[in-house]
């Protein structure tokens, strides 16, 4: 059965799509992908059978891109598997699976969940609710709550958009953006409008902290079929963005904690999770929930060779998922942010405990000796306006001392 990879907005350079092309369609499952054009990575692999070049936001109406979907799906003319890439993506799937179901396979989830999840409000309400340690949040509704909860905040403080997932022209903040003293809160919180999109959140600090990756799919009884555990090295922008090296290391403790928490909410399908492990306490505190499929899934293979992307697709077409424990040591790279962010942090002097001293194999986001295009593809669209992006983002990085979690 076909799989389509679904994703909403511009940002060509997305590892973690290739990454699931590759995975089933060297299985020789049939793949199809939507991508900005004719010219992404994606569309480069020899596993892709066809593009359907969509160019969009995320912003459109969600009954344009249901409507999208569809027509995608007469295309390819056979039942297909839906791979979601992002938020916006999961969530449209979820809030319109009875116009979906007909031509698409997906986990059947409860209607507003995935939205609730994404949210970071959202999220920090369902670990209130459950138990689950998340760091203290502040959701302030005026620039006069703003006042009253610098008055009583420990800085530093953590600024993040309060629904990260909704593509905007113009967002509160860049990013996970670490605010130093009380004055600069209160400077930057003036140009947040009338009604502040914004989460305050306790500041974890690095020193004192580890981070820590779970991937899964969940089947329709909210029961694991795969579960991976791995801690990541090195993120770019440094602390506080996406996956540029990371390592698989069992953690009974975090998969359980996971588990738990899934069987609680009753969701089902691929989960990429990002946790901080507060040293000071002893606790994994819940940073991000991705209702999808992480772009560093790639990361975590079984050693019965099952991934998360695999295991779903197993699932939904009503197969067994076989059982196989995860390939402990083994490293993910992601090639063209990887070196700033390893002399990045060599200049700051961190360095993550739980990582092994050497790896037991090592998977290259992009590089593959059987499907090299979109690693050329990478480079040509990357060199020039790439290094220009990851100087921006060093500079705000800087400016703004940025920590937190990332895809």
């Amino acid at each position: 059965m076909p799989g389509l990879i679904v994703k909403f907005g511009d940002y060509p350079l997305h590892h973690g799509g290739v990454g699931a092309i590759r995975s089933l369609g060297r299985l020789g499952v049939p793949m199809y992908a939507i991508t900005e054009d004719a010219y992404t990575p994606a569309a480069a692999s020899r596993y892709l059978k066809k593009a359907f070049v969509w160019p969009t936001t995320g912003t459109e109406d969600p009954d344009h891109l249901v409507e999208g979907l569809l027509r995608v799906g007469r295309r390819i003319g056979r039942p297909t598997v839906l791979i979601p890439t992002d938020e916006e993506a999961a969530v449209l799937i979820a809030e319109h699976q009875d116009e979906l179901a007909g031509r698409f396979l997906f986990p059947h989830v409860e209607r507003d969940l995935p939205r609730h999840l994404a949210s970071k409000q959202g999220l920090h309400e369902l670990c209130v609710e459950h138990g689950i340690p998340s760091p203290t949040a502040a959701f302030p509704r005026s620039y006069d709550e703003i006042v009253d909860f610098a008055e009583k905040a420990v800085f530093p403080v953590v600024a993040k958009n309060r629904e990260a997932f909704l593509r905007r022209a113009r967002p509160a903040v860049n990013g996970t953006t670490k605010i130093a003293t009380r004055e600069g809160l209160l400077a930057l919180a003036r140009g947040w409008g009338e009604h502040p999109g914004v989460i305050l959140q306790e500041y974890l600090p690095r020193e004192e902290a580890e981070d820590w990756i779970v991937h899964a799919y969940f089947d329709q009884d909210a029961t694991p079929r795969a579960m991976f555990t791995g801690v990541k090295v090195r993120s770019w922008p440094p602390h506080a963005g996406m996956t540029a090296n990371a390592y698989v290391v069992d953690n009974p403790e975090l998969a359980d904690l996971a588990a738990r928490f899934i069987k609680q909410i009753g969701f089902t399908g691929i989960i990429d999770l990002d946790l901080r492990f507060d040293r000071r306490d002893g606790q994994y505190k819940l940073l991000d929930f991705n209702p999808r499929m992480g772009a560093q899934f790639r990361l975590f293979e079984s050693e019965s060779g099952v991934d998360v992307v695999r295991a779903m697709h197993l699932d939904l077409t009503g197969r067994s998922v076989p059982e196989g424990e995860q390939r402990a040591g083994h490293r993910y790279i992601v090639e063209n942010i990887d070196l700033p962010a390893l002399l990045a942090y060599r200049r700051s002097g961190y360095t993550t405990p739980h990582a092994p001293a050497r790896a037991s194999g090592t998977e290259l986001a992009w590089l593959a000796g059987d499907d090299p295009l979109p690693f050329l593809t990478m480079l040509t669209r990357f060199v020039r306006p790439g290094t220009k992006h990851l100087y921006q983002l060093w500079r705000t990085n800087r400016r703004g001392s940025t920590t937190g979690s990332g895809s």
